[in-house]
């Protein structure tokens, strides 16, 4: 099963496992499960790193990514073109393009936001 796992909970999975819900833990942590984050995460990540909101470094991601044995899902065209189709429950462009993806590649999101449950065809992990 792949997932596609959201900023928050890739953050969290860094440095505050105890976080994340037994049940989100439960599916990252299944062998057969192809744990993918979004390149849309990592630029999120670098933004918010360069405005001093976060600190977490180039290298941080990673060896994040090593550790947890996640892919990267590339952005393109065709999750694009799936935001037209997206009710505005979210401002956040990342969630929105991260919902997206998720919609695009027909993959659950591992994620604490309820405000994804809102949008018909996501499936939510958490």
């Amino acid at each position: 099963m792949r997932l596609l796992v959201d900023t928050a909970t890739f953050i969290w999975a860094l440095h505050s496992p105890e976080r994340i819900s037994a049940r989100a833990l439960s599916a990252m942590r299944d062998d057969g499960a192809v744990r993918e984050l979004s390149a849309l995460s990592i630029t999120e990540i670098a933004i918010k790193t360069g405005k001093g909101k976060l600190d977490i470094q180039r290298e941080d991601v990673l060896v994040g990514l090593a550790d947890l044995r996640m892919q990267v899902l590339p952005w393109n065209a065709r999750h694009a073109f799936k935001l037209f189709d997206l009710p505005l429950h979210h401002n956040d462009p990342f969630d929105r393009q991260i919902l997206a993806q998720a919609l695009a590649e027909n993959i659950p999101i591992v994620t604490p936001d309820e405000k994804f449950e809102l949008y018909p065809g996501i499936e939510v992990i958490w």
